[in-house]
């Protein structure tokens, strides 16, 4: 088949044959405005061969036309990089042209909050566990049930315990007696197997030292209880924790003691304010994100663990070098600016970036204050550079800690 017979019978296969010419004219463009083929050759400057920017493997001895037609344009020596003035040329008409745009590298902070979402949670540090301080047996049980909220010193269950009714009948005989010695040593061992004052033999009625939400309760009437025996747990609802999902990669945002602001879904138009408390250790690895855990307070209990909740995280007010977010160009490997120099020339340069936020991106490493990139065109520079065989200016190596020279 020959090219002028050629018809693309379908949609996606027209806009390939389009972008593919689109891309070519381009870099044929661009490669003529940056040394167009009548202009002489610049002073000590030697001609290496001639070439088509869209087939830049073609070379000629002499001006022409390419295998596709279009017309050769020279290639200097020197301009491959690794000279004293690296970097690709454009006069000032052509970047007009071109549309290239600069904007400095400047120092500031960037503003932005990080939003992300959460649910409620119990407090786990504000966690009673109720149990049996003798053996015993369960008399009679109080209307409760897992999932009640009841206050602090709710009585869950009315328990007899025959060791504590024995130490009780010593303690009255020995009080009896009148002995100061023996009247202290039988009230230390009340005090020893959790009897608070005399009386009542051996009946005692079990309550929740705290006030909140019954997680488990194992009473029954007629249980037959042993010491030690876990009888019920109860999380208080005075504080929540709020866990918040947050991106690894903004992982820099957050600081305990920081203040945070949600809003919950359940009280659309309210906001509650708390701060972090802990970051937890292990990454999620199936949405790589951290658990950063958010105390609340909850007047009133409204607060109820599962609720769900938008998190407002503050910006970092740190001062960091910033450049335009559109001037990065994102290889999949590296990062890189194209900077502008003297002369009109514009060189690539790797840099490691940071965290991004309104339409900036912090350059930890490669760039200096005050330089010039290419905010808008880069990609077009980028293609001649790359043509040119111009090397990008790779970053400094990192320097090396303590620990890495021990090694």
């Amino acid at each position: 088949m020959t090219p002028g017979k050629f018809i693309p019978r379908t949609r996606a296969a027209r806009a390939v044959v389009i972008a593919i010419v689109a891309s070519g004219a381009i870099g044929f463009v661009a490669a003529r405005l940056t040394a167009p083929a009548s202009a002489p050759a610049p002073a000590g400057k030697k001609i290496l061969y001639w070439y088509d920017p869209m087939i830049p493997a073609e070379h000629h001895d002499a001006p022409g036309l390419s295998s596709m037609g279009m017309q050769t344009i020279p290639k200097y020596a020197g301009d491959a990089g690794g000279t004293a003035d690296p970097g690709v040329r454009v006069d000032s008409a052509a970047a007009q042209n071109l549309g290239i745009r600069l904007a400095a590298v400047e120092r500031g902070s960037l503003s932005g909050d990080l939003t992300v979402t959460g649910a409620i949670d119990f407090n786990q540090r504000d966690v009673a566990i109720v149990q049996a301080r003798a053996a015993g047996f369960v008399q009679r049980v109080y209307a409760r049930a897992p999932g009640d909220v009841i206050a602090a010193g709710a009585p869950l269950a009315d328990v007899l315990m025959p060791e504590w009714g024995g130490a009780q009948a010593e303690y009255d005989a020995v009080r009896r007696t009148g002995d100061a010695a023996l009247i202290a040593a039988s009230r230390e061992r009340l005090r020893l197997l959790g009897v608070r004052g005399a009386g009542g033999r051996g009946m005692t009625t079990i309550r929740s030292p705290i006030g909140g939400a019954i997680q488990t309760l194992d009473i029954r009437a007629g249980m037959t209880l042993s010491a030690g025996q876990t009888l019920a747990q109860v999380s208080g609802l005075g504080t929540v924790w709020l866990n918040a999902a947050v991106p690894e990669a903004q992982a820099a945002l957050v600081r305990i003691g920081r203040p945070v602001r949600a809003e919950l879904a359940a009280f659309p138009g309210e906001s509650v304010t708390g701060r972090i408390v802990a970051i937890l250790p292990t990454a999620q690895p199936d949405s790589r994100t951290l658990t950063v855990r958010i105390e609340l307070t909850n007047p009133g209990a409204r607060l109820r663990p599962g609720m769900f909740a938008t998190v407002h995280l503050g910006g970092d007010a740190a001062s960091r070098l910033l450049v335009p977010s559109e001037a990065i160009i994102r290889t999949g490997k590296r990062d890189l600016v194209m900077v502008a120099t003297a002369g009109g020339r514009y060189q690539p340069v790797e840099v490691r970036l940071g965290r991004e936020a309104g339409g900036k991106t912090e350059v930890v490493a490669g760039l200096a204050e005050g330089q010039k990139v290419v905010a808008s065109g880069q990609f077009l520079l980028d293609s001649e550079a790359s043509l040119g065989g111009i090397a990008a200016k790779p970053l400094a190596p990192e320097p090396m800690t303590p620990a890495d020279q021990q090694r």
